[in-house]
């Protein structure tokens, strides 16, 4: 009998199952409320707004397709009854359809690499035409955001079961393997040059790395590639190295040398799912367990230092099930992202510059009262994937 990863967790550290547990039953509780019946989508965020007499509230703001499509991802491991919870009466296989049908008038290609790969997991009928429309807009040798490359990846690595992509696969995978500088274990943000002003260019984010080493993962199950899950392993190597000792997964890296450039913001979606997600298929594809940099990062929901007041007790939670959220991000507060920014400049000519006075100076304290659905969408991935049973 296979292991799910919940059942992994339980045996390892019940407390965090059982906080796990909670998380999940939140992101089936919260998403309904993101979930807007008219436009038959999601929307961007839900975002806290207080009265004028104090009263805190949440608001629905934006609609977001390619969080819609993230939801889809996640919401299909849970029964179909509970499915269509979230997706006004559809189940998740169904909601792929409507976003399969809208695909013509789609022009991110971040978009629709995230709506074919749901079409290729649901194994909706219109597969071909899905992975179509995203090379229609994957121009060859246009540059990509390498977010967008994986996920290209991704949706051509699910559908290989069932379509002859391997063309388009090979030139995606080399694309990928490519955005990396020299021996750096890391990727860039872009996948060549255009895209990023040269005085930033060196500066990649968490997401730049667990989605092209969570792509390369499956890449290798699905049919045997060494060489990706060695550089798949390589990334989550380096960023299980550099996490917090609070069990933080930073926000900014120096691609050409694999440091951080920037901590902060630290994101609650990297701590439940996005690094859960990508260690785990990385895992589960033969590559290295890192379970316990998993299970370090999830703690950080509840065990948040930098909310921490001097008794060692939460200022503030970051998991309300009074608003069905999880608050988006701890930060620094700094204006206009400074601290952010001057390291990016600063490092770009000494790239072990730490401008130690700015931490002084603006202390990561302040919260992010928001909640996107597509951190509910990743959270269901995470901790309900994994092998099929």
């Amino acid at each position: 009998m296979t292991t799910t990863r919940l059942g992994a967790l339980a045996h390892e550290d019940p407390s965090l199952h059982a906080l796990a547990e909670r998380l999940l039953a939140l992101a089936e509780a919260g998403l309904p409320a993101m979930y807007l019946p008219d436009a038959e989508n999601f929307v961007f965020t839900r975002a806290g707004v207080v009265s004028p007499d104090g009263t805190r509230s949440l608001e629905r703001r934006g609609t977001s397709t390619r969080y819609a499509a993230i939801t889809a991802l996640g919401a299909r491991f849970l029964p179909e009854d509970r499915q269509r919870a979230l997706f006004g009466g559809r189940s998740a296989e169904e909601f792929t359809g409507v976003l399969v049908e809208r695909l013509a008038g789609v022009v991110n290609l971040g978009d629709a690499a995230l709506i074919a790969w749901a079409a290729a997991e649901t194994g909706h009928p219109k597969l071909s035409d899905a992975l179509d429309r995203v090379a229609a807009l994957d121009v060859p040798g246009r540059p990509q955001y390498t977010v967008e490359a994986a996920w290209v990846l991704s949706a051509l690595t699910a559908a290989r079961a069932v379509l002859d992509v391997e063309d388009r696969l090979a030139a995606a995978r080399g694309r990928l393997l490519a955005a990396r500088i020299g021996d750096s274990p890391l990727f860039l943000h872009a996948t060549a040059p255009g895209l990023v002003p040269g005085y930033r260019s060196h500066v990649a984010c968490f997401a730049d790395q667990t989605y092209p080493l969570q792509a390369l993962a499956r890449l290798h199950a699905s049919g045997g590639d060494p060489e990706a899950l060695a550089a798949a392993d390589a990334c989550a190597a380096r960023i299980c190295e550099l996490q917090g000792d609070g069990g933080q997964w930073w926000w900014h890296y120096d691609a050409r040398e694999g440091g951080v450039v920037e901590g902060y913001p630290v994101y609650s979606v990297h701590q439940h799912a996005m690094a859960p997600t990508a260690l785990f298929d990385l895992a589960e594809a033969g590559g290295t367990d890192f379970g316990a940099a998993i299970r370090r990062g999830l703690r950080w929901m509840t065990d948040v230092p930098e909310l921490a007041d001097p008794t060692g007790n939460p200022r503030e939670p970051m998991i309300r099930e009074d608003f069905g959220v999880t608050w988006r991000k701890v930060y620094r507060g700094d204006p206009k992202k400074a601290v952010r920014a001057a390291r990016g400049l600063t490092t770009k000519v000494a790239p072990h510059a730490r401008l130690a006075p700015l931490d002084r100076i603006f202390r990561p304290g302040a919260v992010d009262r928001e909640c996107r659905p597509y951190e509910f969408g990743w959270m269901l991935f995470a901790w309900l994937g994994g092998p099929r049973r």
